[in-house]
C-alpha cells in the first residue's frame, strides 16, 4: 500500500497517538527504572505521595515536556527556513540564527555569570536577532539573488559567532567552562515548570502564524516571480518568517543549548510521506520533531551508566548518519 495516499488527518491521528505513548513511555526511564503505573499514578497525583511520584512530576515530566517542545519547535523552524529559502539543507544553524542566540547566553554567562532565569531568554534573542540583521543587511537588499546570498551570508554569520563564542570560553573562568560548554552542546537537565510556559507560549503562537499564512508559505515553493503574481510581498513575507525562526530558535537555545540537525531531519523524513504545505503536514511535522527529540532525550540519559550525554553530539551523530545514507540511497537510484 503506498502511504502517500493515507488521509493525511489520519497520519495525523496515528503521529499524536505515538506522541503521547512516548511522552508517558520516556517517563519510566532514568537513573532507576519506574514502571507504567507508577508514571500514571505521578502524573495524575501531582506528585503528591511517594517519593517516585514526587521524581515523575517535579524532575522527568518538565524534563520530557521540554524535550517535546524543543523538538517541534526546532522541526517548525528548519520547516520555515527551507520553505522561504526553497532549499532542503536550511536550518537554523546554518543561516547563523542558532550561532547568534548561543553567542548572546554565553557572553551573559561570562560576563554576568548568570546560568538561568529569563535573562537568559533575552541574550538568546538579542543574539539571534543580531544575527538576523546583519544576515537581511548583507543578503536582503539583492533581491534577484536574495535566497543565494543569505545561504552564502548565514554560513558566514554562524562560523564567525562561533568563534566569537569559542573566544569568549577561551577567556572564561576555567571552572565556569565546563558547564558552559556542555550547555552549548544541548541538555535538558536545567528544565523546571517555571520555565516551560515561555516555549510553549512561542511555539504554538508560531504554529498558529504558519498556519494563518499558508497560502503565502506554499507561494514561495512556486518561486519569488510566481509568488509576486500571486499577491505576495516577498521580501516582508520572507522578513517575517525569519523572524519567527529566530523566535523559536532564541527561546529554545536559551533553555537547551545548541541542538543541530532536528531542524534538518525531521522536515526531510515528514516529507517522505506527506505534503508539508498542507494543514496537517505542518502539524505533523512538529509531532514528529517533539517525539524524535524526547527519545533522543531518553537516549542521552541511558546510553552511560550515571552520566549523562549532551543530546547536541547524539543529534549530530545522527544527522550525518541519515544525511549520508539518504546521498547513498539517491546515488544507489540514480
Amino acid at each position: 500500500m503506498d502511504i502517500t495516499n493515507i488521509n493525511p488527518w489520519t497520519i495525523f491521528i496515528a503521529a499524536s497517538l505515538i506522541a503521547l505513548g512516548s511522552l508517558f513511555s520516556a517517563l519510566s526511564f532514568g537513573a532507576a527504572d519506574t514502571p507504567l503505573s507508577d508514571v500514571f499514578t505521578g502524573v495524575l497525583s501531582a506528585g503528591e505521595g511517594s517519593l517516585n511520584a514526587r521524581i515523575i512530576y517535579e524532575l522527568r515530566l518538565p524534563r520530557t515536556l521540554l524535550a517535546f517542545m524543543a523538538g517541534a519547535g526546532l522541526a517548525i523552524a528548519g520547516l520555515i527556513l527551507q520553505t522561504v529559502t526553497r532549499n532542503p539543507l536550511a536550518d537554523p544553524y546554518l543561516f547563523g540564527i542558532s550561532s547568534g542566540a548561543s553567542f548572546g547566553v554565553v557572553l551573559l554567562m561570562a560576563v554576568a555569570g548568570i546560568s538561568a532565569g529569563f535573562m537568559l531568554s533575552t541574550a538568546a534573542l538579542l543574539g539571534s536577532f543580531l544575527a538576523m540583521g546583519l544576515l537581511i543587511l548583507i543578503a536582503g537588499r539583492q533581491k534577484n539573488t536574495q535566497v543565494e546570498s543569505m545561504l552564502l551570508a548565514g554560513v558566514a554569520l554562524s562560523f564567525l559567532f562561533s568563534a566569537f563564542t569559542s573566544l569568549l570560553l577561551y577567556w572564561s573562568d576555567p571552572q565556569a567552562v565546563a558547564g558552559i560548554l556542555f550547555w552549548t552542546l544541548g541538555s535538558f537537565a536545567r528544565a523546571q515548570w517555571t520555565t516551560l510556559w515561555l516555549p510553549c507560549v512561542v511555539i504554538v503562537v508560531c504554529i498558529g502564524f504558519m498556519l494563518s499564512f499558508k497560502r503565502q508559505l506554499n507561494a514561495l515553493l512556486l518561486g519569488d516571480e510566481s509568488a509576486i503574481t500571486l499577491g505576495v510581498r516577498v521580501h516582508r513575507f520572507r522578513i517575517l518568517m525569519l523572524v519567527l525562526s529566530s523566535l523559536i530558535t532564541a527561546v529554545l537555545v536559551a533553555l537547551c543549548g545548541g541542538i543541530g540537525f532536528v531542524g534538518l531531519m525531521v522536515p526531510h523524513i515528514v516529507r517522505f510521506f506527506i505534503s508539508q504545505g498542507s494543514t496537517a503536514g505542518l502539524l505533523i511535522t512538529s509531532l514528529v520533531g517533539g517525539t524524535f527529540m524526547v527519545w533522543v532525550d531518553v537516549l542521552s540519559r541511558s546510553l552511560l551508566k550515571n552520566q549523562e550525554l549532551p543530546v547536541g553530539v547524539i543529534t549530530a551523530a545522527m544527522g550525518s548518519v541519515f544525511f549520508l545514507s539518504l546521498l547513498f540511497f539517491k546515488k544507489t537510484k540514480a
